[in-house]
């Protein structure tokens, strides 16, 4: 597999789909901060394994995200291939970016150690609202990271690789995230996206080798080129 360009990209592509949302789903339900106090100087302190652990695993999960949308612009070399030239980088720069705001929870732990957890809450929140913070990492970044994912779905659903439900899906999942207060409903809400982002994944696993390539420009012109020659 690792010696054919197209398996590998095919099997990357679909096991992606499947890993990154699972570990951001797994992530929201190890965090303190998801059952604990609100602040989270305070929930961090409680359980600093937890914290880090799923700060670490929320950093790899928006990274493999990034690749994921990079896979799913494949099956959009057919269909709708400019909508995925236009949404399918910025979801991919909303994830990088998302991924480095992870380095601001072992900040806040470290905070919470040392300072009242209303004292650590002012300091990281100057921080965190500093110009080059906000608009470098956060704005319009995570909004793109997020509602991004439902919209490059629908290009993908309009390509013809996925049903009309994935983006949907995804729409409730990520898009609800964002209008609920980060606890619990969280968990539920970032568990839904798995099962449509895993369906495209382990639709791409199915695939063999042929079909993969027939996505390529290339491999749809060569019958082309082949009567134009003879």
């Amino acid at each position: 597999m690792f010696k054919d360009s197209a398996d590998f990209r095919r099997v990357a592509s679909g096991v992606l789909l499947i890993v990154a949302p699972l570990l951001q789903a797994v992530a929201v339900i190890l965090d303190p901060g998801t059952w604990g106090d609100e602040r989270e100087a305070v929930s961090f302190g409680d359980n600093p394994v937890l914290a880090q652990v799923q700060s670490v695993m929320y950093h790899w999960a928006y990274l493999l995200m990034a690749l994921a949308a990079l896979g799913l612009l494949h099956v959009m070399r057919r269909r709708a291939t400019v909508f995925g030239h236009i949404a399918g980088p910025l979801v991919i720069l909303g994830y990088i970016n998302a991924s480095g705001l992870l380095m601001a929870d072992p900040v806040e732990w470290w905070l919470g150690r040392h300072y009242a957890p209303e004292e650590a809450t002012r300091i990281m929140d100057e921080m965190v609202n500093l110009p080059g913070v906000v608009f470098g990492f956060q704005m319009p970044w995570i909004f793109f990271a997020i509602f991004g994912t439902p919209v490059l779905a629908v290009g993908v659903w309009r390509a013809g690789f996925a049903h009309w439900w994935v983006p949907l899906v995804l729409a409730i999942g990520y898009g609800t995230s964002m209008a609920v207060p980060y606890g619990p409903a969280t968990v539920v809400l970032w568990g839904i996206p798995v099962i449509a982002l895993g369906r495209l994944g382990v639709k791409m696993l199915r695939m063999s080798r042929e079909e993969w390539i027939s996505y390529y420009p290339a491999a749809r012109t060569a019958p082309e080129h082949a009567k134009a020659a003879g």
